[in-house]
């Protein structure tokens, strides 16, 4: 069985006709209404708690939301919209990816998806940004190590944007490895291949970026060929996806082709290395603004996550270049 973390105040983070907006959710749900829910219970998040937020985010940011949404809302750059209901929603975006870990390793469940908005891996220590408020993924994190005793984090990003916010916080750390497949280049114009971290983390940041048009293939090819190797060397007691869906094909937003069963394929390829180190899987729902993909891509892996669905096998000369420039770090990447 698996979970699925939501909460009523995602409907109220208003961003009115901004692309991420409470359809989003809306679509996810319907859509696995429609499919009964499978293998899965259903959980109310919890709003995160001011010291779980202050792990990642500095008090004055997380006050500056909050006064923000007091106020009623309002633009905090270009791209990114408060309203009187978000700094509740960010607080149980934040607040059910750490429930969610707080479960996974208490041992009741194998994986947890998180449908809750807004987004988080845009999100620095001190600055909200494309689309996000808090960084919901980057918060689970340490709470698994700070609060579960876990030593290690392995974060997968395949949102088709980088996410900047959770590569600067973990800069720094060689407790969590992050590892983004994204479209270069592309907003926010962060996570080129040459960098790979800073002081002890150095080593410990993995960005994969791909060309416009890059598909299921390629982005198959990183997780089983990288990722995966990199993660059997690492031993993280923890994997945890920042899910975005916006590389789909029918995606407005950017210009990759995954498709469908592309997500599919990647989760059960994370499902079976979970499995090989006997780890739960985190999920937490990042970008994706074409509703009707997005809700078909999240059900696909939903049910790899609980089924036992054997993932294509992508050609691993798709990722040999990637694979070269970590080879000295990860020796699991030479075989």
């Amino acid at each position: 069985m698996g979970l699925y973390l939501s909460h009523p105040s995602s409907l109220e983070h208003d961003t009115g006709a901004h692309p991420e907006n409470s359809s989003r959710v809306r679509a996810i749900e319907a859509r696995l209404d429609e499919a009964g829910w499978p293998g899965l219970s259903r959980i109310e998040a919890p709003a995160a708690t001011r010291e779980q937020l202050t792990r990642v985010h500095t008090p004055a940011h997380i006050d500056a939301i909050e006064e923000l949404s007091a106020r009623g809302g309002g633009m905090i750059d270009v791209d990114t919209i408060a309203s009187a209901g978000s700094f509740e929603a960010a607080l149980h975006a934040a607040g059910g990816a750490v429930n969610a870990v707080e479960r996974l390793l208490g041992g009741e469940d194998s994986f947890a998806f998180c449908g809750l908005r807004p987004p988080g891996h845009h999100a620095e220590t001190s600055r909200a940004m494309g689309f996000c408020l808090f960084n919901n993924v980057a918060v689970a994190a340490r709470q698994a190590s700070e609060g579960g005793g876990v030593e290690r984090v392995l974060v997968l990003d395949w949102d088709v944007h980088h996410g900047n916010g959770t590569e600067a916080i973990f800069a720094e750390s060689d407790e969590v490895l992050y590892s983004s497949i994204h479209q270069w280049p592309l907003y926010p114009g962060t996570g080129p291949a040459e960098y790979t971290g800073t002081g002890a983390g150095e080593g410990f940041t993995v960005n994969l970026p791909v060309p416009p048009g890059a598909g299921t293939e390629e982005f198959l090819a990183l997780v089983q060929h990288v990722v995966a190797p990199i993660a059997r060397d690492f031993l993280p007691g923890l994997l945890a996806i920042s899910a975005g869906y916006d590389a789909h094909r029918r995606d407005p937003l950017a210009e990759c082709s995954v498709d469908t069963e592309g997500f599919a394929d990647m989760a059960a390829s994370m499902r079976g290395l979970a499995a090989e180190l006997d780890v739960p899987v985190l999920v937490c729902l990042e970008g994706g603004y074409a509703p009707d993909a997005l809700a078909e891509a999240v059900l696909a892996t939903i049910e790899a996550l609980e089924g036992d669905r054997e993932p294509a096998e992508a050609a691993a000369e798709l990722a040999g270049p990637y694979a070269e420039r970590h080879r000295d770090r990860w020796p699991a990447l030479a075989t």
